[in-house]
């Protein structure tokens, strides 16, 4: 079926929504949006279905929400046991539509007779993680885009781990949801009837309180924080869902001079006061540093919409703020728990991803903890928590990736910004009791460890003709391999579509312990590495960097050196000659 016969279908459908219609009719005459919004269905990757809303298979919209949980309700039926009565948790954040789409989910779900427990307003997607295990419902919907830009929704499904689901499962309900012959002709039920049927259950304040009680464990020195407890923390939730969750959480573990940045405090669809609600871009931390300078301010927390992640900014030695990465957070953390973890668990294990700094792995070392690699994506790391508790493998410490994810406590199965923003206030009141500020702190374990230093290059190439340029990078770089970045000569090379390492040196090849994913990463002499993979979530590639000397200038010349040469590769690729 071609996309011109989709797009006749939905033209057709007489019982298309009146603003699906409407916006139908303003692109029929651009033949290049129309084919982008009909020439293939939205995807699953490392985080789920996640487009642009409007008509069309390839957007995000009431119809691709009904075929993607016809889909979901299909496999849980027919490979769950007690399916309908265990039932499904759903969260929405605060983005256009995601209240519209958790209830057409819980719509679905009744015409199958599948219970569904939607929360009463929105949440963060830990909530919504920590709501399947506390429920233990069958799955878990969580309605959101992450940090995207406004015009972006998304649609996650979690395990009955809480956890978004890993590549076997994932490939067998992405089979159930191609299956469906049709996402306008669904079957769904009424509101008010499932309500009736208890096929729709309403959860709130019981489930989130059951989530703070747990969130109070993480605190490795209560003591201390009660020391410490007039340490000024800003704290902007960018428009999203984390204003009440982490308000509470800071102020029950003891924090009393905590500031929040009210022009972003409520929802808001269109983050009307950042280009982009995304604490890994800096200027969203803009206003938070203006209240920041007013209060004189320890430390600076934001949150993007759906409260998974969680940036920081502290300032430096000349008092300006600085917006921490999440290879740097991470790393500080990790120094922390493991610290303050006495006695050790032999068996104590820290996670990480392979584009995620390697001095994570040294710090981890030094305290004799393993660290342990998965692929990007969280549900990588949450799959090996969970191994670990059915093979008792190892004891998890802590889980971290270099997107501002990270996780302290297993019982939510997803990167959680609420807990991340509860350590990292207890990691800022810590170094402040030592008299330092958490920048010191960073450069004491540098001068410890080495400077290691991480980047980051995306390349934005939208629809069906980006797609595939993305897709001619990565077949050029393995049929065309680089020996050579810059002064860097490649050590190995790591393909983990076919799962090999392969030594340059004619060593023999390894086979790494890794699912399959569209990704390769060159290990380069002197600890340095770059990776070139794909995003799952948006249309871009991204190629990552990673560097160690002993000085923070040396290592910062030789990262932009490898930034140069990598780029230059990849533009080569687009314009039709690798250089």
């Amino acid at each position: 079926m071609t996309w011109k016969t989709t797009f006749e279908q939905w033209k057709q459908y007489e019982d298309l929504e009146t603003d699906l219609r409407t916006k139908l009719e303003e692109v029929e005459d651009n033949p290049s949006e129309l084919e982008d919004a009909f020439y293939k269905t939205l995807e699953f990757g490392t985080g789920g279905m996640r487009g642009l809303l409007g008509p069309g298979t390839n957007r995000m919209n009431t119809y691709t929400i009904r075929k993607a949980v016809e889909g979901l309700a299909l496999y849980m039926l027919d490979h769950i046991e007690g399916a309908r009565d265990k039932g499904v948790a759903i969260a929405y954040d605060s983005r256009y539509k995601s209240k519209e789409f958790s209830i057409e989910a819980a719509r679905v779900l009744g015409a199958h007779g599948i219970k569904a427990y939607v929360y009463e307003s929105l949440r963060p997607t830990p909530y919504l993680s920590f709501a399947v295990r506390h429920l233990q419902t069958a799955a878990g919907i969580m309605i959101t885009a992450s940090h995207n830009p406004p015009e972006y929704n998304g649609f996650k499904v979690y395990n009955e781990q809480g956890a978004q689901m890993p590549p076997e499962e994932a490939n067998t309900l992405i089979s159930y949801v191609n299956d469906v012959e049709s996402e306008l002709t669904v079957q769904v039920r009424e509101q008010e009837e499932i309500e009736q049927s208890d096929l729709l259950t309403w959860i709130g304040a019981d489930v989130d309180k059951a989530y703070t009680d747990r969130l109070l464990g993480i605190i490795r020195n209560p003591q201390m924080i009660k020391e410490q407890s007039d340490i000024s923390i800003v704290f902007t939730p960018l428009h999203g869902t984390a204003y009440q969750p982490v308000l509470e959480g800071l102020e029950q573990a003891g924090f009393k001079n905590v500031h929040v940045v009210e022009e972003q405090a409520k929802p808001d669809p269109e983050f009307s006061t950042v280009s982009s609600p995304n604490p890994e871009e800096h200027q969203a931390f803009a206003k938070a540093i203006e209240l920041g300078k007013e209060k004189g301010a320890d430390l600076l927390i934001a949150t993007d919409p759906d409260a998974d992640r969680l940036g920081v900014a502290v300032q430096n030695e000349e008092g300006e703020y600085v917006v921490l990465t999440g290879n740097q957070l991470g790393t500080l953390t990790i120094d922390y728990l493991l610290s303050e973890t006495q006695p050790l668990p032999e068996d104590a294990t820290v996670i990480k991803t392979i584009v995620t700094t390697e001095m994570g792995r040294k710090v981890a070392e030094y305290y004799n903890a393993r660290m342990i690699e998965t692929l990007t994506g969280f549900k990588y790391i949450a799959e090996q928590i969970e191994s670990f508790n059915q093979n008792g493998t190892g004891t998890f410490l802590y889980g971290f990736e270099e997107s501002y994810g990270y996780l302290v406590d297993e019982y939510v199965r997803d990167k959680d910004a609420v807990q991340a923003a509860i350590t990292a206030s207890e990691l800022a009141a810590h170094w402040r009791q030592q008299g330092k500020t958490l920048y010191q702190a960073l450069t004491g374990l540098y001068d410890q460890h080495g400077y290691y230093l991480e980047g980051l290059h995306s390349l934005t190439l939208k629809g069906k003709e980006g797609t595939e340029k993305i897709q001619q990078i990565m077949d050029r770089f393995r049929q065309d391999q680089p020996t050579q970045f810059g002064s860097y000569r490649v050590v190995a090379v790591e393909d983990y579509s076919d799962q090999t390492r392969t030594f340059l040196d004619g060593s023999e090849s390894e086979v790494i312990q890794l699912p399959h994913e569209n990704v390769v990463k060159y290990v380069l002499e002197e600890d340095a590495w770059c990776c070139l993979r794909p995003s799952g979530t948006e249309p871009k590639i991204k190629c990552y960097f990673g560097v160690k000397t002993d000085a923070y200038e040396t290592s910062l010349e030789r990262l932009d050196e490898l930034k140069e040469a990598m780029v230059s590769k990849m533009e080569g690729v687009i314009e039709g000659s690798v250089k």
